[in-house]
């Protein structure tokens, strides 16, 4: 159930207008149609002040309560509320300014920093029905604070991994087998990508028909049980880069945003759409798995060296 404010706004002050419709803003209430404005129904009171305003400069204001009629109506209410397209031009924001890390001065990239963070909280405060988008901001936000620490603070002590996930010596990883399930989509070649270009160059993969059949001294990704798989809001491609020291990488954590918005959704991403397309023509067109892989690792160099994105990480 939501509550509805109707609103006939007087002609005159132009400023109590200016005032009304920040405050709405600031609330972040979605329009219903013309002069109603919507709110979860735990929120009700917030419209006090404007109904106040509006009706002691000679307008009208009435709050009434909405209840869906069905899911269907339900759901295009709720969509009403998506902030989606918000988090979209944060993390916009948050790349560019990683990728400008480091030629920006402390001074200036603290100063920043300190925007960016306040931006996003922000956005949380209206986003009143929170989901991916919300969990996946959060923890690009504490990357993003990882790569300002790595990169002015060499002797504050950190932690090894953020998000519970520990680091590991790539050099321990060389020359593996590497399983995961047959018919691998998204994720799965993303990582499988990753692995073969900056974790293991000598990397074997082995494509599973049943997951419980993972050959002795294989290494599992992308599924139940797996080595390598999703770690709270992050896919199994953002959990490889936390774990080999790769997340801090501006190209490779915009890769982790689509990859993870195809595979879990949350922040849109431009680039999801094409990959997606391109990808599933690649699964139509080739039968084997090792030879899908190789096609699709084509296209991840492609998108790795748009020159759109940041520069590129040392091999750890």
């Amino acid at each position: 159930m939501w509550s509805v404010l109707f609103l006939t706004l007087p002609t005159q002050p132009t400023a109590v207008r200016l005032r009304v419709w920040r405050s709405l803003k600031a609330l972040g209430c979605p329009l219903l149609r013309d002069g109603a404005y919507l709110l979860p129904r735990d929120r009700q009171d917030s419209f006090q002040p404007v109904v106040d305003e509006v009706r002691q400069h000679g307008g009208s204001a009435q709050v009434m309560w909405l209840t869906p009629s069905d899911e269907v109506q339900r759901d295009e209410v709720l969509a009403l509320f998506d902030r989606s397209a918000a988090y979209e031009q944060w993390r916009n924001t948050l790349d560019n300014w990683l990728a400008a890390l480091p030629a920006t001065a402390e001074t200036e990239a603290r100063r920043q920093w300190r925007a960016i963070e306040q931006a996003l909280r922000d956005i949380q405060a209206i986003d009143h029905y929170p989901g991916e988008a919300m969990l996946q901001a959060d923890a690009a936000l504490a990357d993003a604070r990882a790569a300002l620490d790595t990169r002015f603070s060499h002797n504050e002590p950190r932690a090894k991994a953020d998000h519970g996930i520990p680091r590991l010596d790539a050099r321990k990883y060389q020359g593996k087998h590497w399983a995961t399930r047959a018919r691998p989509w998204v994720d799965r070649l993303a990582s499988a990508w990753l692995i073969r270009r900056f974790i293991d160059p000598q990397a074997q993969f082995v494509w599973l028909q049943d997951v419980a059949s993972v050959p002795r001294g294989a290494l599992g990704f992308d599924f139940d049980g797996a080595r390598f798989t999703h770690v709270g809001t992050r896919v199994t491609f953002e959990v490889l880069l936390a774990s080999f020291g790769l997340e801090q990488d501006a190209r490779l954590s915009r890769l982790g945003a689509v990859v993870h918005y195809l595979d879990a959704g949350g922040i849109p991403a431009p680039e999801a759409g094409g990959l997606e397309a391109v990808l599933a023509g690649l699964r139509a067109l080739h039968a084997d798995d090792n030879t899908l892989l190789d096609a699709a690792c084509a296209v991840f160099d492609a998108l790795f060296a748009n020159p759109g994105n940041p520069s590129p990480p040392t091999r750890p």
